[in-house]
């Protein structure tokens, strides 16, 4: 049986987020992970996992002033005390309930100093988590739902992982995006399972339940498995109703 991670950025978002996680334990999910949960006191979700037995899997650094457009700070050169700041936050809220993983989004961003930028806040995210036994993520966003997204494709991810050289550094695998941006899903994934932290899924190309589209996740999740990943699946998804009533795909992908 595949293990199942609700993400609750895009699930339950009309609950606060500690109801969002009962929600999550109710419907028979293996854990959770969210965006940003920074408004909620990290002590209640961490009290709320305890309860329910659930892992917070992972959490993201924060956008920026998204009325303006930003979609993370980490590879704006103009943005570095802001952007610490957001991987403090982050690397905090995460060791407050006991979380393994940090995104760090990079942001709308192109360039050599946004290269330099980004790269430099990974060697500072990076030795700041790995004390706590935190691995920080990065993900290629593709360029429609995330226009001018520094980061977009795996190619880019990987020789930036590369470059950082340190095992608590690894790829955001969204299988969503990659679909989007490249295509070849299961064949990438094989490919770069060495350095794959986190793997997510939606349906392509609308990014809502993961049992319709063009990609079959059953196939796409028992070549996962073939291949050893055992770790709980992302569902980023956004559901085309109340998310309660619309999760037979968690029985359909174990079928």
């Amino acid at each position: 049986m595949t293990k199942f991670s609700a993400n609750l950025g895009f699930l339950w978002t009309e609950l606060s987020l500690t109801k969002a996680i009962e929600a999550a334990a109710q419907h028979g999910f293996d854990a959770v992970e969210c965006h940003f949960p920074y408004l909620t006191p990290a002590s209640e979700v961490a009290a709320t996992l305890t309860k329910t037995k659930l892992q917070m899997l992972g959490l993201n650094t924060i956008k920026g002033d998204a009325e303006k457009g930003e979609n993370g700070l980490c590879a704006l050169p103009d943005r570095i005390t802001d952007a610490r700041a957001s991987i403090d936050q982050a690397i905090e809220y995460a060791h407050a309930i006991s979380t393994p993983n940090v995104h760090l989004m990079a942001g709308v961003a192109s360039g050599a100093q946004a290269d330099i930028a980004f790269l430099d806040n990974l060697r500072y995210a990076t030795a700041k988590a790995k004390p706590l036994g935190i691995t920080i993520l990065i993900e290629p966003l593709n360029p429609y739902d995330a226009p001018g997204y520094y980061l977009n494709n795996t190619a880019q991810a990987e020789a930036i992982i590369q470059t950082i050289a340190t095992d608590n550094l690894k790829l955001m695998f969204d299988c969503y995006h990659v679909q989007v941006i490249e295509g070849d899903v299961t064949r990438r994934m094989e490919q770069l399972l060495p350095i794959i932290g986190h793997i997510q899924i939606a349906s392509v190309p609308d990014r809502s339940e993961p049992d319709s589209g063009e990609l079959d996740y059953r196939y796409v999740l028992h070549a996962a498995k073939n291949m050893g990943y055992t770790s709980p699946i992302g569902a980023e998804y956004k559901p085309s109703g109340k998310t309660e009533e619309q999760l037979e795909w968690l029985n359909t992908l174990n079928s």
